[in-house]
């Protein structure tokens, strides 16, 4: 076959169908296909903008009434460069939340850029509008959204320490992959205050995005977490998350695709 076509077909061909790896390229000659070259550098090159391309904080915090703050990482170099300074808020930052009113606050939400703009700005406000009307049916009060620039998972705790809520909800765009530059994650910590919680002590719902997991799944997900974390008084490695894909409205088990 290969002596009459340019590209030599991969007999994994059929596997393609159950995944978003690069499997079953082909190739020309000892050589990936043109296609196949010109489809990994449109992904790199997506990748690199999901972290470098600043996100249009003006126009999400119009959207949605939020604060907007800024993490002691005061640019995008100096982000990448110190995890550590992603994690603080600055000092203007801490004085604007001080400076909200003193009324009693359940939960917090707290958005930042992270490692992909690109996530925030395609999946954060579709997210938030099925999550915020869901947490208001439990009777939690919230104070407006926050939004934090050069942000990373920890600074949702200076946030929760600040209003004093017991529930700490941070959407954070995660590192890009070159099948998914637009993966968003979900952080919930109980009780999350400044120097004191750990990544131990939080709960991550990962992979939100087109091909990924949806809204609905994610937000169930994040409603049983908190149900869990209100009875136990706790979240981290100690709460599981015990949903199946099957709870989740998701279809049936098609068995082992290798066993077909």
């Amino acid at each position: 076959m290969s002596e009459h076509l340019p590209v030599t077909p991969d007999h994994w061909q059929s596997l393609k169908s159950f995944t978003a790896a690069r499997i079953a390229l082909g190739r020309a000659g000892i050589s990936l296909p043109t296609r196949a070259c010109l489809d990994f550098q449109l992904a790199h090159a997506l990748a690199r903008d999901a972290v470098n391309m600043p996100l249009d904080f003006a126009g999400l915090s119009g959207r949605l009434a939020a604060l907007v703050l800024q993490s002691q990482a005061e640019n995008q170099r100096l982000y990448l460069q110190r995890p550590d300074l992603g994690r603080l808020l600055n000092a203007s930052s801490l004085a604007l939340l001080q400076k909200q009113p003193a009324v009693p606050v359940d939960a917090v939400i707290v958005v930042a850029d992270g490692l992909s703009s690109t996530a925030i700005d395609h999946h954060a406000e579709p997210f938030l509008n099925q999550l915020i009307p869901a947490l208001q049916a439990k009777n939690l009060r919230l104070p407006p959204v926050c939004l934090v620039k050069q942000g990373r998972v920890a600074v949702g705790d200076a946030v929760a320490e600040t209003f004093a809520a017991r529930l700490c909800i941070v959407l954070v765009g995660e590192r890009p992959g070159l099948s998914s530059p637009d993966s968003m994650g979900i952080y919930f910590t109980y009780q999350a205050r400044s120097g004191i919680s750990t990544d131990a002590d939080r709960n991550c719902i990962s992979n939100i995005h087109a091909n990924g997991l949806g809204y609905q799944q994610a937000l169930q997900k994040l409603l049983y977490l908190i149900d869990g974390a209100e009875q136990l008084k706790l979240s981290g490695v100690s709460l599981k998350d015990e949903t199946t894909e099957q709870g989740l409205g998701a279809p049936a088990s098609q068995g082992n695709f290798l066993l077909k």
